[in-house]
């Protein structure tokens, strides 16, 4: 879900099993993403419809993608993840030249820094918003997002 106007975008590694599945973006109820953005803009995106959240998300100039395109894995840690195949990061900034910052949600999405940092633009690594990611509480990894989004002042 990338538009030309994108000023943000965030990179997860590969949809869980509740994704695939739903077929939607962090659907894996316990994932704190949905709750984190809508805590960010002041909504309740867990209550709106699929189609509404990515509303919202494309209003508010964020883009989501993942790093690989496919993978081979069990269950849905991100240590599990085997034979990774990347999507194109390489054309992120063509195909939206309005971005700002690109964000890696959690460390395997992180480990694409490498090729994302050659985009010319600044690459933040953020908590995971992953239940697997107990360590952090909601608190924490909420000032942690506010601190980027403010200061691309994407709120």
């Amino acid at each position: 879900m990338l538009a030309p106007d994108s000023r943000l975008i965030v990179l997860g590694s590969f949809p869980g099993a509740a994704s695939l599945a739903a077929r939607q973006y962090y659907a894996h109820p316990r994932n704190q993403f949905w709750p984190l953005l809508g805590a960010l803009w002041g909504l309740d995106l867990v209550a709106m419809p699929y189609a509404q959240r990515l509303e919202a998300v494309r209003a508010h100039g964020l883009a989501l993608w993942d790093v690989y395109a496919a993978c081979r894995r069990e269950g849905s840690l991100d240590s599990a993840i085997e034979d990774a195949q990347l999507n194109d990061l390489a054309s992120l900034a063509q195909r939206a030249p309005g971005l700002l910052a690109v964000l890696h949600n959690g460390g395997e999405s992180a480990r694409c820094m490498r090729i994302t940092r050659t985009l010319g633009l600044p690459v933040h690594r953020l908590p995971s918003t992953s239940p697997a990611n107990a360590s952090w509480c909601f608190e924490r990894k909420l000032a942690a997002w506010q601190a980027v989004f403010d200061q691309y002042g994407v709120r």
